[in-house]
């Protein structure tokens, strides 16, 4: 069956796809940050977004280069495994020019929520739902649950695997909020410093951009739906 994607132009062969060049933008940045961290321990500050810092007014870069930036070579590899997995799928119903934007702007709106609820919320007893002003944050969760997102308005369906569990998969619909009320709650439990207010600040930008498409795009959804049932 033929499926008549929200953007039908087909690319160059010449033109290389938007995962394929975040994840190659996105590794680079990250092994050059890791290679600073570890000489100079301090350089952290020019790469990893900081409340304090970004209130104070320095630093404010790192709003978006925060989310090309890993604390890890196995943090950077599982996101770049499920940035590869759901990205490619999401760009090629949604388009290069749509998928680039909601992953860059769903990724500053992430960082930008952590910040504000950091600041008036965070530190003390709180800091592990809400984060602290004075923590460092890194990583493209944010902008990676926004595709997870996008998924639950426009093919509520699809079945989702963790990357631990391939032989497990839910709906969408169920999975994804799943994976972030668990992931929030293991987290606080075990003192995990995980940006969960970015998780959670993607989720919802991908699921209004979701809602959106599902307005505009309503027959093409609709035929999405019954391809992906």
């Amino acid at each position: 069956m033929h499926i008549n994607y929200l953007n039908t132009r087909r690319y160059s062969n010449f033109k290389l796809s938007a995962v394929f060049t975040l994840i190659l933008l996105t590794t680079i940045i990250s092994i050059i940050a890791m290679v600073f961290w570890f000489v100079n321990p301090d350089s952290v500050k020019y790469f990893a977004l900081q409340p304090d810092s970004i209130i104070r007014g320095n630093y404010l870069w790192t709003i978006l280069l925060h989310m090309f930036v890993h604390g890890g070579i196995l943090h950077l590899l599982v996101n770049m495994l499920v940035l590869f997995s759901l990205g490619s799928l999401c760009e090629k119903i949604i388009g290069r020019k749509r998928f680039t934007w909601l992953y860059i702007l769903a990724g500053i709106f992430a960082g930008i929520l952590s910040i504000v609820t950091s600041l008036l919320f965070g530190g003390g007893e709180l800091a592990a739902v809400f984060g602290s002003p004075g923590e460092y944050m890194v990583g493209a969760s944010g902008a990676i649950f926004a595709i997870a997102g996008l998924f639950v308005l426009i093919l509520p369906k699809l079945k989702f695997t963790i990357i631990f569990l391939p032989f497990f998969s839910l709906p969408a619909y169920i999975m994804v909020p799943a994976v972030l009320i668990i992931t929030w709650i293991v987290s606080i439990a075990a003192g995990w410093n995980i940006g969960n207010v970015a998780h959670f600040g993607g989720f919802i930008a991908g699921v209004l951009y979701g809602y959106y498409l599902r307005l505009r795009y309503r027959r093409k959804i609709e035929m999405l739906e019954r391809y992906f049932r």
